[in-house]
């Protein structure tokens, strides 16, 4: 009996008679439909990991190791399974119920062992949760990669967060453009304004708002690449006195207050117990009537957190919550919201978007970063364009004020 045979009892218990994938072995024997995109399992070494980590953990590190591989479009090929698997109602515990046939079919594959160890690419965090030294490490994890790589990926402004598209055939770096100018028209700046940018990545929003708005602006970052990168582009572009850029902790701001504040995609990093903490100092650093926007992401009550894959190879400690319940949080924090924006379907554009680019230059990607976090990012990209396509994540743009003492 070949491996595809020993194979069909388990994938039919979990997908059903009609799989909605081509299943190819190390064999060469093959399950499923011919014209499907093929999940091409190369090593009974899957199986194992499979076996100790059940679901997206296991399925990542065999796919990052190279253990098995997609042929055919990556995202539909998840979409076709995670489908089929929603309406079956696959989870770890009818997983679990397998579990003796999976031993069999592990046991007359070879596939029986101790866990193997992980990928080299899988974060190892330690030290208490949320402290700064551990969200220091997190962050250096995902942002200190590598600045050319980072280049390679994302738009010439290297903004790394959900873009804002007007219109059908509008490039990535228009869309960027145009997330930028909302982000400072909804924060009213006025020439000669002073701006914190908490998170400013690689300072999109820092030289956008100095260039175009003529504000003075803040950067702070916990990304010592981010930080070299940004200031060295400011000094390039004669900015140097208008933008200043600091490798500081949130929690670490002092002095006098702001007239506007914003804050990219980075309050997913500050942790369900701290983001009161999060959420206090925004309003503590901005002036009363001044105005505060969050960009951010979110994801139901039922799946809090970053999930298995992002939390182990992209966002350490990473934490989002249903809109309500941020908006609730920066509420008690003492902010006025005024408006939330969803940017959902925007984001869906967005990763597509870097997909392709990372696609385009994937040798050059690969000579910087290495094959095994080249095919990190080509399975981060294309599960979370479908986990924003298809609802199970959202991202969303909260304006909020100070108000002053007259209300």
């Amino acid at each position: 009996m070949n491996a595809a045979q020993r194979l069909v009892p388990v994938a039919e218990a979990l997908l059903g008679p009609s799989l909605p994938i081509q299943i190819r072995l190390w064999d060469g024997s093959q399950i499923g439909p011919p014209d499907a995109p093929a999940l091409v399992v190369r090593s009974p070494r899957a199986l194992r990991r499979l076996l100790w980590h059940p679901g997206e953990l296991g399925l990542a590190q065999a796919y990052v190791s190279g253990e098995i591989d997609v042929e055919g479009d990556l995202t539909d090929g998840l979409r076709r399974v995670w489908s089929q698997a929603r309406q079956r109602g696959l989870s770890t515990r009818s997983l679990l119920a397998l579990a003796p046939q999976i031993l069999s079919l592990a046991k007359e594959s070879g596939a029986l062992g101790r866990p193997l160890p992980p990928p080299r690419s899988q974060a190892r965090i330690r030290g208490q949760l949320h402290t700064s030294a551990r969200d220091k490490a997190a962050i250096a994890h995902h942002y200190d990669l590598s600045n050319d790589f980072y280049e390679l990926v994302l738009d010439p402004q290297m903004a790394y967060s959900c873009a804002y598209f007007t219109h059908a055939e509008q490039s990535l770096e228009s869309a960027q453009k145009a997330k930028l100018d909302l982000v400072c028209g909804k924060l009213e700046l006025q020439p000669g304004n002073r701006l914190l940018d908490v998170g400013c990545g690689w300072g999109s929003l820092s030289i956008h708002a100095a260039q175009h708005f003529d504000v003075q602006v803040t950067g702070i970052t916990l990304s010592a690449q981010q930080a070299a990168f940004v200031r060295t582009r400011v000094q390039k572009l004669g900015l140097e006195h208008r933008i200043t850029i600091k490798l500081l902790d949130y929690r670490d701001l002092a002095g006098e207050p702001f007239d506007a504040v914003a804050s990219l995609e980075m309050g997913e990093h500050v942790g369900q117990a701290n983001y009161p903490v999060y959420a206090q100092t925004l309003r503590r650093m901005v002036v009363p009537g001044g105005r505060v926007l969050v960009q951010q992401m979110s994801r139901s009550a039922g799946r809090p957190g970053g999930g298995a894959f992002i939390e182990a190879y992209i966002a350490p400690d990473m934490h989002m919550r249903p809109l309500g319940e941020t908006v609730a949080l920066l509420e008690q924090g003492g902010l006025e919201v005024l408006g939330v924006q969803a940017l959902r379907e925007h984001y869906v554009r967005t990763a597509h978007a870097w997909s392709q680019l990372l696609e385009q230059r994937w040798d050059e990607v690969v000579a910087r970063v290495g094959e095994e976090m080249a095919r990190v990012w080509r399975i981060y990209l294309a599960g979370g364009a479908l986990a924003f396509e298809e609802g199970r994540m959202g991202v969303d743009q909260i304006l909020a004020v100070r108000a002053d003492s007259k209300g």
